[in-house]
Formats: structure tokens, C-alpha cells, sequence
């Protein structure tokens, strides 16, 4: 259950929401008639805060609003923010520690900080107020939200990604959720730390990737999925040439040779929309080394499999599953999307020849992220894909202070694929498989 946290001292709590909103809504105003936009963006940006706040204090003189320093300071920051920034949520993005910000109708807005979801005591005056900081984040990136377009799905200029839904879709009001992403990248010593994975799992890992090895990430929101295909992605040797393909750039590859492709929404008349089928396809014909699908969520698993199976070894993508064995009934599923003509026991064939691993992560309730199982492909037997657990995370239970406690071992299973990685250079120990490592309260 959410527990509620404050973000900062609020204003309301001394000379009442209501108020407080009342004077910054009429400062604002007053400063929107005092300066043109023009002049608005021609000021200085060194020095935006200073001019601004001579303004400021001038409407304050004239209006005899009554404020302590420490209000009148808060409040130049507050319509700093809604004139040129995000407003309420400016704060937040100002905070490193949080992940995800939830806004649930202008009066409850949540987030999640070290993976706890805790709410706010940050508000919107109203709908409308929220509303116009929605136009604002989606103009500024080229796309629209209106009646006939309810919902969007952005990338924001920080790399944040961003999804909005408005009425009459939504029956809160405008509600907006947005994904951040640290602006330093998780080392593997970072996530060894963490105890995302092992050093046995990370070796084994870090070879399949130089093996050429099919992989594909599975796991819930929020799971880490986006986090480790980052994280495998550097593996890869930076003479390879790779095009990353994905509904909301994510990926942040450190390799020189890549080419980002993004998917395209329909434009106001209903049309013009690039899927992410229509990349891949398109991709197959940039002599891509790797291909690298952001989330298989479609039929673009079809084309992804075709490519996996004649000559683009190494690729990678991530998709929603509670399991890894599901990740391959959801492969199948969106498979078939894309013909339903080709037999089910084909479609199990083609996908067990394609992918050869696949990497399961999982967001334990104590908030930590964890890779709970590597499992291989092994083939097909009658109606169902044969995979072999290699690694697996046992959850023993929780400890008073609410760390979920268990083990990482491998099975003792020695995968096909460990000769192919040795080929290609990496010596594996073959007590990793074998190996338990307890996590650390």
C-alpha cells in the first residue's frame, strides 16, 4: 500500500491551498499581461530568475499582497515553473531519487523513490491547470492530445517517457504517468552491487551477448527490462553495426555504429503512422549486424523471428511477461497476429530455432530489481517449447526491516549454448553453474 511522504513544505498548509493558488494564479496572470511572449523569450537565461523576480515583486507591491520573504522566494520559483517549465511537477524532476511520477487527477499525484510508491503533497489548482501542463509537454515535443486523440505516448527532452490519457477516457480527469531514467548509467559493478545478478550470471551473460546469442528480456512494468538490455547491449563489439528499434526511445547505447529508428503516430487526419513492423521490415534492408527491439508488443514479433532465423544472430528485445516460459506464449501470440494462417506447432519451431535464451526480471515487493531466472531454449517436444532454467533467484521470505530475502543459484543445468560461447572466445568456469550466493540483508 502507497504510504504518503511530502515532497516540500506546502504553502497551503499555513495560508490554505485555495489562497495560495488564488495568489499565484493572479501574479502569473499579471506577469502573462505585464510581458509580451516575445519578450518573455527574450530574456536573458542567465539572469531569467533576477528579472522575472523585479517583475514579481513589482505585482506583489501593486496588488498589496501580503507574504513572508521566505513565500514571496517560493513563489518567484512557482511561476518560474509555470511559465517556463512544468509546473507543480518542476520539483520533481528536480529530484535524482525519484523514477516515476503518477498523476492521478489534479489532486493526487504519487512517486516512486527507491522502489516505494509514496504520494505527494504537491497539487494542480485544477483540471484545467493540469491539462495545460500536459499541452505544454506534449507540444513541446511535436505531438497533440485533444478529444479525438485521448491518449499519448512520448519522449520527453530529458529522455523521460511519458504516457497521458485525457477525458473522456478518463473518468479522473487528466492523468499522466512519466518514466525517468537516471542521467548516470548503471555500471555492472553498480548492479553486482545491487544484487541484480551475480558475477557468475553477469559472465555468462556478457558471453552469450559476444556469442551472437538471441536473447529476449522479459518481466513486468517497471521490472528493470529496458535497464538490462541496456545493460547487454554493451557486450557487443563496437565494430558491429546495430539499429535499435522502438515505440518511445529508451535504449542508450555506448556503441558508435548505431541507427535509432522510432515509431510514428498517426497524424490528425488518421493517417501516416510508422508501426514497429514497418522497421523492422525497413531495417532488414540497412544491413543491420544486430537488431535490437525496444519491446515486442505486436506482430513486429513476427519479422523480429524471421530475422533472428536468417543471418541477424545476436539480436535482442524485451516483452511483458509474469514468467520467462510466458514471454514464449506471448512470442507465439503476437506471432499469430501477424498470420494466422501458419500452424501453431510451426510458430513453436521457428520460435524455439530463433530465440536462445531468455532473461526473466522481476521487482520484488521490497522495491529492489532482480534478474530471478536464464533460462535456455532447448527445442520443441509435442505442443510445448522445452526450456532448462540455468540460473534461478529463490525467494525465501522477508526480514523484520521488509528486505525480501533468498538465494541466487545456478541449477546445476549446463546449457548447449556454453560450447558456442566458448568458441567465441569466453572461458566460462563451469562451477558458476553450480554456484549459491545468498543475498545480503
Amino acid at each position: 500500500m502507497a504510504t504518503r511522504a511530502p515532497i516540500r513544505p506546502n504553502p497551503g498548509a499555513t495560508t490554505g491551498n485555495a489562497r495560495w493558488h488564488g495568489i499565484r494564479s493572479k501574479v502569473h496572470a499579471k506577469l502573462l499581461q505585464l510581458l509580451t511572449p516575445d519578450q518573455l523569450r527574450a530574456l536573458n537565461k542567465d539572469g531569467v530568475r533576477e528579472q522575472l523576480g523585479i517583475h514579481i515583486e513589482r505585482i506583489v507591491r501593486e496588488e498589496n499582497i501580503p507574504l513572508t520573504q521566505a513565500e514571496r522566494d517560493r513563489l518567484i520559483e512557482e511561476v518560474l515553473d509555470e511559465v517556463f517549465g512544468l509546473g507543480p511537477l518542476e520539483i520533481l524532476f528536480k529530484d535524482p531519487t525519484i523514477s516515476d511520477i503518477m498523476v492521478n487527477g489534479p489532486d493526487s499525484i504519487y512517486v516512486e523513490r527507491n522502489g516505494k510508491v509514496v504520494e505527494t503533497d504537491i497539487r494542480f489548482k485544477d483540471q484545467a491547470h493540469l491539462r495545460m501542463i500536459i499541452d505544454r509537454i506534449v507540444s513541446n515535443i511535436g505531438r497533440r492530445i485533444d478529444d479525438s486523440s485521448p491518449i499519448v505516448d512520448a519522449r520527453l527532452a530529458d529522455g523521460s517517457r511519458m504516457c497521458a490519457v485525457i477525458p473522456p477516457l478518463s473518468l479522473i480527469g487528466p492523468v499522466m504517468s512519466i518514466r525517468r531514467f537516471g542521467k548516470r548509467q548503471l555500471t555492472i559493478d553498480d548492479l553486482i552491487k545491487l544484487e541484480t545478478f551475480t558475477t557468475g550470471m553477469y559472465q555468462f551473460l556478457a558471453g552469450a551477448v559476444r556469442a551472437r546469442l538471441n536473447i529476449v528480456v522479459s518481466g513486468g512494468s517497471g521490472s528493470g527490462k529496458t535497464t538490462m538490455l541496456n545493460t547487454l547491449s554493451r557486450f557487443i563489439p563496437e565494430d558491429e553495426r546495430i539499429v535499435t528499434i522502438e515505440d518511445t526511445a529508451e535504449l542508450t547505447l555506448q556503441q558508435e555504429h548505431v541507427v535509432r529508428l522510432e515509431t510514428r503516430p498517426m497524424n490528425i487526419e488518421g493517417a501516416g503512422a510508422i508501426t514497429q513492423r514497418d522497421l523492422v521490415i525497413n531495417a532488414l534492408r540497412m544491413r543491420p549486424e544486430r537488431i535490437v527491439i525496444g519491446e515486442c508488443r505486436g506482430p513486429e514479433a513476427m519479422d523480429m523471428m524471421q530475422a533472428m532465423n536468417t543471418g541477424h544472430d545476436g539480436s535482442m528485445t524485451t516483452t511483458h511477461a509474469n514468467t520467462g516460459r510466458d514471454a514464449f506464449s506471448r512470442l507465439e501470440t503476437m506471432v499469430m497476429m501477424a498470420s494466422s494462417s501458419i500452424p501453431d506447432r510451426v510458430i513453436r519451431q521457428m520460435l524455439a530455432s530463433a530465440v536462445q535464451l531468455v532473461v526473466h526480471c522481476s521487482r520484488l515487493t521490497d522495491g529492489t530489481r532482480k534478474i530471478v531466472s536464464i533460462a535456455e531454449v532447448v527445442g520443441v517436444e509435442g505442443d510445448l517449447v522445452r526450456m532448462e532454467d540455468i540460473f534461478v533467484f529463490e525467494r525465501e521470505g522477508i526480514s523484520p526491516g521488509g528486505r525480501v530475502l533468498g538465494r541466487f543459484k545456478g541449477t546445476g543445468y549446463r546449457p548447449h549454448v556454453a560450447q558456442r560461447i566458448k568458441a567465441y572466445g569466453t572461458k566460462l568456469d563451469d562451477a558458476i553453474f553450480d554456484e549459491v550466493r545468498e543475498v545480503v540483508d
